[in-house]
């Protein structure tokens, strides 16, 4: 048993970190076409990011091979993959709740690490982006990556979810913790200056994050930072 675990584990890794590379690589090709010479004196803080979250894809794929074991082999979670087994009402709502969830767990974690005692403990490796880009998504401390690995794993056990719903989250997650890092803003001006682009968090907002530290601290969603006073808006370099 233990032998199954700790290949799924490794496993698990290996799929973060090709997710990880296909996707930074890919909007980091894309920095490169759109902003020429963002990368040009960067070098050496994107060897560190890429460092960090290759730790950070060990860190994720533990929880991550464990869950998918006892899913297969124990039935341990609520994954699901018959279309008839939930309404298909439900389909989207469980996404959605995922993203919910998943956004207030990283608001209240990540004002948390902005304590000084923590910052430099937990949270300083990813502020050393300055400025941030595409590779930076994953570039944590071990501890920060640890309050990240546990939420979708967590999740799984106690809200049904189908498939390939599961894997609509993961892909959200991944575009915009990528995406919000890249130092310029890739989706339509109409959209990000939109009623519903109010409440969205890109990279524009994320930026104003990284600038100032003390404001913006969500990760999908604004709702967090307008209710407790901490929305400072956009940054007025993007």
């Amino acid at each position: 048993m233990w032998d199954a675990i700790a290949i799924s584990a490794v496993a698990m890794t290996g799929i973060i970190a090709l997710r990880y590379f296909a996707s930074s690589g890919a909007f980091a090709l894309a920095t490169n076409i759109k902003r020429p010479g963002y990368h040009a004196k960067l070098g050496d803080q994107i060897r560190r990011e890429i460092g960090w979250s290759l730790a950070s894809a060990a860190i994720y794929g533990i929880p991550a091979g464990v869950v998918a074991w006892g899913w297969q082999e124990r039935g341990w979670t609520l994954i699901y993959t018959e279309w008839d087994a939930m309404p298909l009402w439900y389909l989207p709502l469980a996404p959605l709740a995922y993203l919910v969830l998943h956004d207030a767990w990283f608001y209240w974690t990540h004002r948390l690490m902005h304590r000084p005692s923590l910052f430099r403990t937990m949270h300083a490796v990813h502020h050393a982006s300055r400025p941030p880009t595409a590779w930076a998504a994953m570039s944590f401390h071990p501890w920060e990556a640890l309050t990240g690995a546990v939420v979708i794993p967590a999740l799984v056990f106690f809200i049904p979810i189908h498939i390939t719903m599961l894997g609509l989250v993961l892909t959200i997650m991944t575009v915009m913790g990528v995406t919000n890092h890249m130092g310029w803003e890739m989706f339509p001006r109409r959209l990000v200056h939109s009623r519903l682009g109010s409440w969205l968090i890109t990279a524009s907002h994320h930026q104003r994050h990284h600038e100032e530290y003390r404001c913006n601290y969500g990760l999908y969603f604004r709702f967090w930072d307008r209710l407790c006073g901490t929305d400072r808006g956009l940054s007025e370099r993007i």
